[in-house]
């Protein structure tokens, strides 16, 4: 911190404790400076709401919160906008906030992120100045826009794009191996990935970037892995997904 020139403040300075399944108890404290840290349920980094359980609960409810404050304010001048303003003014301040980190929200079950979708609807809604209850789904297809849930699996499918090719960072290509068949087969150049051996179904470790981005990657079609640039890699992709999740 000294070598560059930071100081941390300790009356700014959260205690978030992780427990394991074996873990101690999480009455804890910690000296730092003149202040005792004690444990804390929520603690904000980066722009992200972690919590102890790393549900994200928190950080959902942060971003639909904030985010439909923005809608609000939006709707009040919304008459003096055309079609056109009005979607690129919610793509800027609502679903740029919809899509910020959103690859951990990768694996959690459809209810956690429906409140995150909700969103997204009222954002369609809104652009082309229609009632609350109006069916979205054409709505999206019009503006192009994946759901949230084709969201949260395209970021992670462009990290892992990253990782295979060698263009990510070290530790996000740690966590990826390449399948090498040992004999030679024509799934040899078909950049698969060696999937994850996990035998409890429903252990948080299906949520793992180390599980999830192999089974999903594996899932692609061979034309889709085997893109010879990540811009089509991103184009192909989203038309994938846009026929999965809106066809």
């Amino acid at each position: 911190m000294t070598a560059h020139h930071l100081k941390i403040n300790p009356d700014k300075t959260e205690l978030l404790f992780f427990p394991g399944k074996t873990s101690p108890t999480q009455d804890l404290t910690v000296n730092f400076g003149d202040s005792m840290l004690t444990p804390t349920q929520s603690a904000r980094n980066l722009g992200v709401t972690l919590d102890s359980q790393l549900s994200l609960t928190a950080n959902i409810a942060a971003t639909t919160r904030s985010c439909r404050y923005t809608l609000y304010n939006i709707r009040r001048i919304r008459p003096l906008l055309t079609q056109k303003a009005a979607q690129v003014l919610i793509q800027a301040l609502v679903i740029s906030r919809l899509d910020y980190c959103n690859s951990l929200l990768a694996g959690l079950p459809g209810t956690a992120i429906r409140p995150l979708q909700l969103i997204q609807n009222a954002a369609a809604r809104l652009v082309f100045n229609l009632p609350k209850y109006s069916h979205t789904t054409p709505l999206l297809r019009s503006l192009h826009w994946l759901p949230v849930a084709a969201r949260i699996q395209f970021k992670t499918l462009v990290l892992t794009y990253h990782a295979v090719n060698g263009s990510g960072p070290v530790y996000i290509q740690d966590m990826v191996k390449p399948y090498i068949p040992t004999r030679t087969l024509r799934s040899a150049s078909a950049k698969r990935l060696v999937p994850p051996s996990l035998r409890e179904k429903h252990s948080a470790r299906w949520r793992l970037f180390a599980v999830l981005a192999p089974r999903w990657w594996n899932e692609l079609s061979d034309d889709i892995r085997t893109a010879e640039s990540l811009n089509i890699f991103r184009r192909k992709l989203k038309t994938h997904l846009f026929r999965l999740y809106l066809d």
